[in-house]
């Protein structure tokens, strides 16, 4: 504390009417219960272990690379390069029920600061009564009793004022919650927005396995119809039949839950745009038709933790949890509450607003407590322990978040990979199988090994799309995982508050 308040009183000693809130202003400086100051990330926080290089995809697909330090772009999905895929996100961030329940929650937050601010200032009331009362005057009751009425009406002002800051702890919480909204708001529009590219990548993947089932599918009837030629000739056995109509049938199999796979995604992301099945229809996305960046930023560790709404979230609520702790300690010492009133009071309406039936009252109260049972005290101890917990949340918050990079990374890693290793086995099993046809119609080799061949290229087939969409997945994971430039998103909620 400083010698304000003395030099105040002193000055104003000559005005003695005015010492009391001169005092009161001074002492309102003071504010307890601890400050809040932002966690420092750690200096050796790291996605891997050593830097990571991404393996060669083959010849045939896009080589991707990590440039480390690059910011993402605020529209990240517009690097896919499909106009399909803009329109459908546009309809998404305009028509999402999640968005607009997250932008009425911030708004609801931000009036809460409104209300905390209100704390400091005098509350102003009007009140008007109507009393009807039977009255006694002198030792004989029955005789002098009479019924009067009583009509009164005035202002009261009252005023806290606020000693040891707990209204400024509390603005400074319900500032903090604001954020938490605004952060989530942030966050849910990362989610859906991730969410939406994934099920329109999850869309054009399953149309892409299901044409290498359906071209397998081809192959096998044309497998079929060439061994029932063979057998009119008396070049094949009853078997051979038998197996390529079971291969068929088997193969066959495969197609119904890849068309699953597709209705369920399109019904996502119908639902994900805020229409129903029955309103709308996602466009037919092809992976052919999607553009894989081969450049992948990623944020650096320091500047990560500043860039993910969940991350920012947690360290919100931290905030006002370490603010919830300056309000229980607040509500240990006194409080002074100022009153003051003028009531014109009188017997009948004609009389009310006489300027002799006027009443006037001013009142200072100072509530200090002293015993409540270890109530008080058992609130601070629980905000204090409430931080410790929200502190907890946190650090896991932001371990998650690293892990969650660290998964992405990996996988776009292995799917450069395994992405390769398909198009090799891939390339492998067709040559095999057009060598196998060839081999079989020469009578150099038997339909089982045709089959085999066969069977072998519609694994390496299937494998193969399954994995080129898997890593269009994890490009758009990686995108969501850094936070996907939401800083960028101008949206009327996301913007500072007049409160």
């Amino acid at each position: 504390m400083s010698s304000r308040p003395s030099t105040c009183i002193g000055a104003c000693w000559a005005h003695r009417r005015w010492v009391l809130p001169v005092v009161l202003a001074s002492l309102a400086g003071c504010v307890v219960g601890p400050d809040y100051s932002r966690p420092v990330p750690s200096p050796t926080a790291g996605y891997t272990r050593s830097p990571l290089m991404l393996p060669s995809a083959g010849r045939t697909d896009v080589q991707q690379h990590i440039v480390p330090g690059e910011q993402i772009s605020g529209r990240w999905w517009t690097l896919f390069q499909s106009r399909e895929l803009d329109d459908t996100m546009t309809m998404a961030l305009a028509g999402s029920p999640t968005l607009d329940t997250a932008r009425a929650t911030l708004a609801e937050a931000r009036q809460a600061i409104a209300a905390a601010r209100g704390g400091h200032y005098p509350q102003i009331d009007l009140g008007a009564s109507v009393a009807r009362a039977r009255v006694t005057a002198g030792s004989n009751r029955r005789s002098n009793s009479r019924v009067e009425n009583l009509f009164s009406i005035g202002p009261t002002v009252s005023f806290d004022a606020d000693l040891f800051g707990r209204v400024p702890r509390q603005i400074e919480e319900q500032i903090a919650l604001a954020q938490v909204a605004q952060y989530e708001l942030a966050a849910a529009w990362l989610t859906l927005t991730g969410n939406a590219v994934i099920q329109a990548v999850d869309i054009a993947s399953a149309r892409e396995q299901i044409r290498a089932v359906e071209d397998i599918i081809s192959v096998d009837e044309h497998n079929l119809e060439l061994v029932r030629i063979e057998r009119e000739a008396g070049k094949a056995a009853t078997t051979d039949v038998l197996s390529a109509q079971s291969q068929l049938a088997a193969d066959r199999t495969l197609l119904p839950p890849l068309e699953q796979q597709l209705s369920e995604a399109s019904d996502a992301l119908t639902i994900l745009v805020g229409k129903t099945p029955a309103e709308w229809t996602p466009p037919r996305f092809d992976l052919e038709r999607l553009y894989l960046p081969n450049a992948l930023p990623v944020t650096v560790p320091s500047r990560f933790v500043r860039d993910r709404p969940d991350i920012l979230a947690a360290e919100a609520r931290l905030h006002a949890a370490n603010a919830a702790i300056g309000v229980a300690t607040a509500q240990l010492y006194p409080n002074i509450a100022l009153t003051a009133s003028w009531t014109q009071a009188a017997g009948t309406v004609g009389e009310l607003f006489d300027r002799s039936s006027g009443l006037w009252s001013v009142a200072g109260g100072l509530t200090a407590p002293l015993f409540h049972g270890g109530t008080l005290k058992a609130q601070r101890q629980e905000a204090v322990d409430a931080f410790a917990a929200q502190l907890g949340i946190y650090r896991q918050t932001v371990l998650s978040a690293f892990g969650q990079v660290a998964d992405t990374l990996r996988a776009l890693e292995h799917d450069a990979a395994a992405l390769d290793a398909q198009r090799n086995a891939l390339d492998a099993a067709q040559a095999s199988l057009a060598l196998s046809q060839a081999s079989y119609q020469y009578g150099q080799s038997s339909f089982i090994q045709v089959l085999e061949a066969q069977r072998l290229f519609g694994q390496a087939r299937v494998g193969y799309a399954k994995s080129k969409g898997q890593r269009y997945i994890d490009t758009a994971q990686l995108f969501v995982s850094m936070g996907g430039g939401w800083q960028s998103w101008d949206d009327p909620a996301m913007r500072p508050s007049a409160h």
